[in-house]
């Protein structure tokens, strides 16, 4: 029996019974998807062993997609982060999105490797990661290769977009096993695409809300 909370009416918990059942089919399709895209036919094994830069002491150096697996994990997510040359500051909706990922990555190194990836060079991404004091989450210069052409961290219009791929290794093979293509769909009419929305404690919060989430877009900075 669900619970009651003072003051309800009738109407109120006639209509609560009703949405709680609704929450309950959602939470079944949710696992359902998730039973789904585990069930994945292998995907495409990686073209090259991609060639990344990070920052190390202010000295950049080399790193391939192969040497970022954590030892004993056979899985890795890449975040593709809009932060490209070209903008004079990173993404307003990512950064929030890397915040929460940065504070949760301790626990998501457990299950596998998680890293974000961007097109500005290796010492620019360290000094924006410690500005903004980020202390787990590794972010590293996709300048020097095709990766974000490759797996969709970049538009048709050449600009940087955002992308959340993961791959398995099998043995000497790693291979793509997902990635949140939504993100590059059309939204529902009045909405964005929401293709991160899983991600995103920020935005699941707003949903709870009598408000909703309107039409708020996350900034580095508040007033």
């Amino acid at each position: 029996m669900a619970p009651t909370f003072p003051g309800e009416s009738q109407a109120y918990r006639a209509a609560r019974d009703r949405l709680l059942a609704r929450e309950i089919e959602l939470r079944q399709l949710t696992e359902a998807v998730a039973r789904e895209r585990r069930a994945l036919p292998p995907g495409g094994v990686v073209p090259e062993d991609y060639v990344f830069e990070t920052s190390v002491g202010g000295a950049s150096r080399p790193v391939r997609l192969s040497e970022l697996f954590a030892p004993g994990k056979d899985t890795l997510a890449i975040y593709s982060y809009m932060f490209g040359p070209e903008r004079a500051g990173p993404c307003s909706m990512c950064t929030p999105l890397l915040d929460g990922l940065d504070a949760a990555e301790p626990n998501i190194r457990q299950r596998l490797t998680l890293v974000a990836v961007a097109e500005s060079p290796a010492a620019r991404l360290a000094a924006f990661a410690a500005e903004r004091g980020w202390r787990n989450l590794r972010v590293l210069s996709t300048a020097g290769n095709h990766y974000n052409r490759d797996y969709h961290g970049k538009g048709r219009e050449g600009g940087d977009t955002t992308m959340l791929n993961l791959f398995r290794r099998e043995g000497a093979k790693v291979r793509h096993f997902w990635g949140t293509e939504m993100a590059h769909t059309s939204g529902e009419p009045g909405q964005d695409h929401r293709g991160l929305d899983m991600l995103s404690p920020i935005f699941a919060m707003f949903d709870l809300t009598p408000a909703g989430r309107g039409d708020f877009y996350t900034k580095l900075s508040y007033p």
